[in-house]
């Protein structure tokens, strides 16, 4: 039982969880997964792929034939932990292969660490395992493997990731993922859904939809029309919502830009037939117009506002969950305080924030007037204080109340639940301390509020 720290990141994934047993003498392959819920499911597409083929997958370094890096780039911390996972793997197991977003920088990479075996960009699934079988050669036992595989999960069975798209089309300046993951690359609707039925029918009881720009799903496609069942369906995220809604779990939005459109999502999270959870994470990044102006984002904080009131006139039990940048190049002591009086108006529910970092390769490097280090601080100390204590308000407010939970974990102390405005890692948790030990992951349940803290809750079974 653990509660959650008000620090933390909110561009990362759960840690990966592998549970398989490889075989006697079967050639195994580990995995360390890095950054972000969209890596973490290339990771599992990768071992998915390599479980088919006859490998096993091992969860630490010494009991594997190789391993395979999946790094992060997005920021230049994120560089430096990928390149500090890829020497101990090296020094733990000696061959390693590289993957990830950081993979788009093989000289960066092999500057470091020139002993590494291979190295490939982001979903760049062939050219993995290609180097893995160099590596390590397959040795199928054609009585166990080569049957259709399962998929492999890194998360725990009871939720799952689903990745509708690929890269974006948004050019922030503090941001390189287009480089690195190219522009918007939707999948078809009806895989998105296949996937998903599968995933709900094999035990998931949460989906949690991801991409680089959730809002944009489709707009590559043009919105094109893709049978499913008895009808046909567009790749739309309105409409992708609206099917994903009617399987037996939650589903839970993430990345969602505020186009004009997400509007027309928040009816299905008012609907109590539809099991679309009323969340939303945005990430508005800012609220002063001319720091988005910088970051070559849209400057509408005001009508972001106003959208915000009418997403909750339509459902008033709507959680906003954002991430947002402080201390970003040119930030000034007044447009930093706008960001504050624009949290007192929006009194979002879960708020993440970073500190601006270079990217190398990002075009907000060369902006003029970066903000000091220690100013960076304690905007972020200041930022992060007005947030703890919105949260606080919000969950007080909950005592009292009966609230569906999802069973994530049991130990000795309490059942550790979310519920449906808590996504995994990133958001608070609802403890059960009493009464608990007949529940098991995966269990939803009602719980009456009895005790709130500053990102927790604690309640009693009904």
């Amino acid at each position: 039982m653990t509660t959650n720290p008000p620090n933390l990141r909110p561009d990362l994934a759960p840690a990966a969880r592998i549970t398989d047993t490889p075989r006697p003498n079967q050639p195994t392959i580990g995995m360390v997964s890095l950054g972000c819920p969209k890596a973490l499911v290339d990771s599992e597409r990768i071992l998915t792929r390599l479980r088919a083929e006859g490998y096993g997958i091992s969860p630490d370094y010494s009991g594997a034939d190789a391993v395979i890096v999946n790094t992060c780039g997005f920021l230049d911390s994120a560089k430096a932990e990928s390149l500090d996972a890829i020497g101990e793997a090296l020094v733990e197991n000696g061959k390693v292969i590289v993957t990830g977003c950081l993979g788009a920088e093989p000289d960066y990479i092999r500057e470091h660490h020139p002993r590494i075996m291979a190295v490939t960009g982001p979903h760049q699934y062939e050219q993995v395992l290609d180097a893995v079988h160099k590596a390590v050669p397959p040795d199928p036992d054609p009585f166990v493997d080569l049957l259709p595989a399962a998929n492999v999960q890194l998360t725990p069975r009871h939720y799952s990731y689903l990745k509708i798209s690929e890269g974006c089309n948004h050019k922030c300046k503090f941001c390189i993922i287009p480089d690195m993951r190219g522009k918007l690359a939707s999948r078809p609707a009806h895989a998105v859904l296949r996937e998903a039925e599968k995933l709900v029918d094999n035990g998931v009881r949460e989906l949690l939809v991801i991409s680089q720009d959730t809002s944009a799903y489709g707009l590559d496609r043009k919105y094109d029309v893709n049978p499913w069942k008895d009808r046909e369906v567009r790749s739309h995220i309105t409409d992708l919502a609206r099917e994903l809604g009617q399987l037996d779990a939650w589903i839970r939005l993430h990345y969602v830009y505020p186009y004009p459109h997400v509007r027309e999502l928040i009816p299905l999270m008012a609907d109590a037939g539809s099991n679309v959870l009323p969340y939303l994470d945005i990430p508005f990044q800012h609220a002063h117009p001319d720091v988005l102006k910088r970051m070559a984002r849209p400057a509408a904080a005001a009508r972001t506002l106003d959208e915000i009131a009418a997403w909750r006139a339509t459902c008033p039990d709507i959680t906003l969950r954002s991430t947002f940048i402080v201390g970003y190049p040119g930030e000034t002591e007044a447009e930093f305080q706008t960001l504050l009086d624009w949290m007192d108006e929006a009194q979002l529910d879960r708020v993440g924030c970073f500190q601006y970092e270079n990217v190398d390769g990002a075009r907000s490097n060369d902006l003029p007037d970066h903000v000091p280090a220690e100013v960076k601080q304690d905007r972020w100390e200041r930022f992060m204080e007005k947030a703890q204590a919105i949260s606080e308000a919000k969950l007080a407010a909950k005592v009292g109340q009966t609230l569906q939970v999802i069973v994530d974990e049991i130990d000795d102390e309490a059942a550790t639940c979310r519920t449906t405005a808590d996504a995994p890692e990133i958001d608070g948790n609802l403890f059960i301390d009493e009464g608990y030990e007949a529940l098991k992951p995966g269990d939803i349940v009602s719980v009456e509020v009895d005790e709130a803290g500053e990102y927790d809750l604690w309640g009693k079974l009904r």
